[in-house]
């Protein structure tokens, strides 16, 4: 009766408190606003910075995804080696750093330092985040979990445009940067009352550098794993190209103004709904079975606007229409893409979070600036950039299969 009893326990799903998941979600959001809230302030810091070239100013949003695909190969052997907690409060502090750098630069080049820097300081709670998580839950639990993070985390982006637009209304462009140190104090003192530990000393791994090109091994020798994070980058770069070319798309494009930071907050509430329904989906369907459909409908999307604007100007309901639909299969993505290529790694968590988005990151960065930098004032880069990054990850998901874990 007792093994029974135990075994049905076992498993009974647990209930995950929402403060926790606020938490988690709220660690995620510093990367997030810190590239959302300065969609607005783009064209502005570009001219009084005296950026070289029209495109410039977008590499103000890709110097925080590059400083990240490089903290997070040291962020997750270092929370493996001395906690979650203690990692997550040292990055928030070289955040606030680099955001003070950002905040006095008079020079393009040394905003883009200080962007770096503040790409630095997110990695730990992108890293922390996937970390904690894994380290509390498993399997299609894991990825439920992480969908509930990111519904919530999703208004981040959906606000951080606005938040941007209205800290612009009250003063010039800097101001943006002094309410990034006031929002990493404030996560800080959230973090540091409310946060237990979640790695225990006993489950420690020693920060070397063997142990962190063991883990790169490890990672790079598991066929699925690997799959899953390559595909994740490029799904995540396809993304980034559509990121850097909005302010131009809706203020240049289709002339906008300052409204284009409710049409995109807008948008990306698409991503925020495939996030609920994939908390719900995800524990009858399986995280493949939602990823391939995701992937092929991103691609269907791709290849249908990038049809249309070569032959024609694409109304401006029609292109707000695509980049809805298209965040919302990245919502259904993420996080079951990052789910699969950890599942395999529960051994080595932190560092196999770190590895797998610092793979996953510099993919990313690359593909997604390319996009980004090749905008003509057309639609045709970016719709090509979801066609054909989205093909590929779904190709290497294809590919998977045959390692696929029973479970998912």
């Amino acid at each position: 009766m007792d093994t029974a009893h135990t075994t049905a326990a076992a498993h009974t799903p647990r209930r995950v408190p929402a403060a926790f998941v606020a938490l988690m979600a709220t660690l995620m959001s510093v990367a997030a606003i810190s590239i959302d809230a300065m969609l607005p302030a783009l064209a502005h810091i570009g001219r009084d910075l005296n950026s070289t070239y029209v495109n410039q100013p977008q590499l103000i949003l890709s110097a925080v995804f590059g400083g990240m695909a490089i903290g997070q190969l040291v962020a997750g052997p270092l929370s493996d080696a001395f906690g979650r907690k203690p990692l997550l409060l040292g990055c928030l502090a070289l955040y606030m750093v680099g955001a003070v750098v950002c905040l006095l630069s008079h020079s393009m080049g040394v905003m883009l330092l200080g962007r770096v820097i503040q790409g630095l300081g997110a990695a730990g709670p992108v890293v922390s985040v996937v970390s904690i998580v894994r380290d509390k839950f498993q399997g299609r639990e894991m990825a439920k979990v992480l969908s509930l993070v990111m519904m919530i985390f999703i208004m981040a982006p959906v606000l951080a445009p606005a938040l941007g637009q209205g800290l612009m209304w009250l003063a010039q462009w800097r101001v943006i940067f002094a309410f990034f140190v006031l929002y990493a104090l404030c996560v800080g003192a959230w973090v540091w009352l409310a946060l237990d530990e979640t790695l225990p000393p006993s489950q420690r791994v020693p920060w070397r550098v063997a142990t962190i090109w063991h883990g790169a091994k490890h990672v790079v020798g598991h066929p699925q794993t690997l799959r899953y994070a390559v595909a994740m980058g490029l799904v995540f770069g396809s993304f980034i190209g559509y990121l850097t070319s909005t302010q131009q798309i809706f203020q240049v494009q289709y002339q906008v103004g300052s409204i284009f930071v409710v049409y995109f907050g807008l948008q990306a509430l698409g991503f925020g709904v495939s996030s609920l329904l994939n908390s719900r989906w995800v524990e009858t369907l399986g995280m493949r079975y939602l990823v391939m459909r995701g992937l092929v409908a991103l691609v269907a999307i791709g290849v249908g606007m990038a049809t249309l604007s070569a032959f024609m100007t694409v109304p401006f309901a029609v292109f707000f229409g695509f980049g809805l639909v298209a965040l919302f299969c990245i919502g259904l993505l993420f996080g079951n893409l990052n789910a699969l290529a950890m599942e395999p790694m529960g051994h080595i968590a932190g560092t196999a979070a770190a590895i797998i988005a610092a793979i996953a990151n510099v993919i990313s960065l690359t593909v997604g600036t390319v996009v980004g930098q090749l905008y003509n004032g057309t639609l045709v880069p970016v719709a090509l950039g979801f066609a054909s990054l989205g093909g590929t990850a779904l190709w290497l998901v294809w590919r998977a299969e045959q390692h696929k874990p029973p479970q998912a």
